[in-house]
């Protein structure tokens, strides 16, 4: 049952390798410090990564290396942290949602297009129809509020539109999300590409783009070493991509201002920059990496938190899925 008095926000990452710095200072340090705030919802999202060619042994242990990340982190061990694939209805709700979205409204999603790109005849059939899952989700848990980046305002704005389809035919059957844009630090972007987010996938083919969180303090600091500035000798403003992406990190994790952070680097070298940059960066990592190396000792302990967090869920997403199932005519 949702909190009394607490908006549901639920809340998912694939376990698609290596948790980097994008998502920890663009998502899950916001909700660890949001997590009294909401009745929270945590989900490793491991049907979604499976759209792609996966290598099984690496997907389970991706799974709980996250879910470890997530918990060093500072998620407290009573939230409600599960995988996606421990409750069935997920893919059931999906597959019923799948039948009554048109074509057309997957075909335009941007994800696909760019995920597909050129191979798009032979991408798989569940990367198209991703963001069903997705909405299936969403809308499993009556959720009010889905922390997300821009580039992933779209996703909810279909969420909706789903939910309202269905709301129209059939009557009240969902509750219909809202995305929580983070401002601060939602964009991080690749240390050896500034134009281009930090992302999981392209970090597999450039060792610098991006620094992951489980990254040893002497590999954090050549990958800020070597990370793109401007073509002046020294910082100054207004910076260019390189040397701005350099500053949201260390300003993002110092909780500090524009203004303070332009005063404090002004006229200063790209190497004090950087040194600050990987300092502030391993002061924050290395407590957490200590705490998922606990964590990670116990394999057994952290698969029963898991599936203990799974068993206490199914009933809510049972109960959403029956009332969809009866709708329908399906029960």
């Amino acid at each position: 049952m949702q909190t009394i008095g607490k908006p549901r926000v639920f809340s998912g990452i694939q376990p698609s390798g290596g948790l980097h710095l994008g998502n920890y200072l663009g998502a899950i340090r916001n909700w660890v410090r949001n997590q009294d705030k909401y009745d929270n919802i945590f989900c490793i999202v491991d049907l979604h990564t499976i759209t792609v060619a996966q290598d099984p042994a690496a997907l389970r242990e991706n799974t709980l290396d996250l879910a470890a990340v997530y918990l060093a982190s500072g998620i407290k061990r009573e939230q409600a942290m599960f995988v996606q694939s421990h409750i069935p209805a997920h893919a059931e709700l999906a597959w019923i949602l799948e039948c009554f979205i048109p074509m057309g409204w997957l075909e335009r999603m941007t994800q696909f297009k760019e995920k597909s790109g050129r191979e798009r005849e032979r991408s798989s059939t569940g990367l198209f129809a991703y963001p069903a899952l997705m909405a299936a989700d969403i809308l499993l848990y009556d959720t009010n509020f889905v922390p997300v980046g821009e580039d992933q305002r779209q996703h909810i704005e279909l969420t909706r539109d789903i939910g309202q389809r269905m709301n129209q035919r059939f009557g009240e059957l969902f509750v219909l999300p809202e995305a929580m844009i983070q401002a601060a630090g939602a964009r991080i972007m690749g240390l050896d590409d500034p134009e281009k987010k930090m992302s999981k996938s392209l970090a597999a083919d450039a060792t610098g783009h991006a620094i992951f969180m489980l990254d040893s303090p002497d590999v954090i600091r050549k990958k800020v070493a070597r990370a793109q500035t401007d073509a002046q000798p020294e910082v100054r403003f207004p910076a260019g991509p390189g040397v701005t992406n350099l500053l949201e990190i260390y300003r993002t994790i110092q909780d500090k201002d524009w203004a303070t952070v332009e005063k404090e680097f002004a006229g200063k070298s790209y190497s004090v920059l950087k040194t600050a940059v990987a300092d502030t960066v391993i002061e924050t990592l290395t407590p957490i990496q200590e705490r998922y190396r606990q964590i990670r000792s116990d394999d057994g302990a952290l698969m029963q938190q898991l599936r203990g967090a799974a068993e206490r869920l199914t009933p809510i997403a049972n109960t959403t899925l029956y009332r969809v199932q009866e709708a329908v005519g399906l029960r």
